[in-house]
């Protein structure tokens, strides 16, 4: 898994609220597996939007679709990109390293404030990082239902078990 620790830290630095969801999420609660690029929800209004937007900038991420990246923070165009073209995820890319990219869901799959209450929070070398709860990494991962996300729900139902045991 390529690093982001610098994509937290500056996200954390510039107070952007978001969450780890996805593979980077999996690995983070205790799963090892391989995955390459980051999925954050994090606040779809637009200032919080206009400031994730600005972050992901200033460290050199790009849009990959070709279209504005301030775009997907006007909640009418993101909303059109959703209906009338099934955008899922606006991903970015890092231009100095192929194995960067970070993906922005365009909706949010379990309302926001709840992903962020029930958060786990996971300790990267005294960086705090917000990543989505097992029962919400369950309720992604069966919705998205690809063979990788199968697998997931077979992990993470395992770790998940094996903590209610202590």
């Amino acid at each position: 898994m390529p690093g982001y620790r610098d994509v937290f830290a500056s996200l954390n630095d510039a107070g952007i609220r978001y969450v780890v969801v996805g593979g980077v999420a999996v690995v983070l609660q205790g799963h090892a597996r391989m995955t390459v690029d980051l999925d954050l929800v994090i606040d779809l209004a637009v200032e919080p939007a206009l400031a994730t937007l600005d972050v992901l900038a200033d460290m050199g991420f790009r849009p990959r679709l070709p279209v504005p990246a301030k775009d997907f923070a006007d909640p009418s165009i993101r909303a059109g990109w959703v209906s009338q073209r099934n955008l899922q995820v606006f991903s970015f890319f890092d231009p100095g390293d192929a194995l960067r990219e970070i993906d922005l869901f365009a909706t949010h799959p379990v309302p926001f404030e709840d992903m962020v209450a029930d958060a786990d929070h996971v300790d990267l070398g005294g960086l705090d990082v917000p990543v989505a709860s097992i029962p919400h990494l369950l309720l992604l991962k069966r919705a998205a239902g690809r063979p990788q996300d199968a697998a997931d729900v077979v992990a993470l139902t395992g770790l998940l078990e094996a903590r209610e045991k202590r």
